[in-house]
């Protein structure tokens, strides 16, 4: 069976831009319903779980049609989720570094105008869903939204970095701020994990 990513941190670490209550139930609730689900789904054919999470999603041709929806809505959900939570942390690690730092230069041109592109690409998403910074076919970083949960490996690409934008992320702190969530998130994010997680896949 799957199993989902252990928070690095307690409920309330990322306070006060995101409150304690919100990152239980996130976390306890959300997240864990969606393993739930798909280790269900995945248990009511006899899967092996022979792949990892990100190949099940690579190859959802596998499964029966009628099912794959399921699969890939809850896998996304799992993997989309590990992601959030690892992109954030209260070490305030939240300036690029590595390799990292040099391709965010390279593509946006500062730190600034990335941040600035991450805010603008996130504002426009419609409905729920993510923002992720990814790197794409050509090995370059770009930032894409996703509705729902997919994830971009249903794409060939690679998520490094997200943020929930399901209302269940930031509501009962933010209401309607949705924006304000967003730009606050840049206090928190951890650009240290987030690197790891870049230099690995380049």
């Amino acid at each position: 069976m799957y199993e989902i990513s252990k928070l690095k941190y307690s409920y309330n670490a990322l306070e006060p831009d995101i409150d304690s209550r919100t990152v239980e139930i996130h976390y306890e609730k959300h997240h864990h319903s969606y393993l739930n689900n798909l280790n269900k789904v995945l248990d009511s054919i006899n899967y092996d779980y022979r792949y990892s999470l990100e190949e099940l999603v690579k190859n959802i041709d596998m499964f029966p049609l009628e099912i794959r929806g399921d699969i890939l809505f809850n896998a996304g959900g799992v993997l989309n989720h590990n992601l959030y939570w690892l992109s954030m942390s209260p070490n305030k690690n939240n300036i690029p570094v590595g390799k990292l730092k040099d391709a965010i230069n390279e593509e946006y041109g500062s730190f600034e105008n990335f941040k600035n592109e991450f805010i603008k690409t996130a504002t426009i998403l419609k409905g729920s869903g993510y923002t992720f910074l990814v790197i794409n076919h050509n090995k370059k970083l770009e930032i894409i939204n996703t509705s729902n949960q997919e994830t971009p490996y249903l794409y060939g690409l690679i998520p490094i970095m997200t943020i929930d934008l399901w209302e269940h992320a930031y509501y009962l702190l933010y209401q309607n701020r949705r924006g304000e969530y967003i730009k606050n998130f840049f206090n928190i994010v951890d650009f240290v994990e987030i690197n790891k997680l870049y230099e690995k896949n380049i």
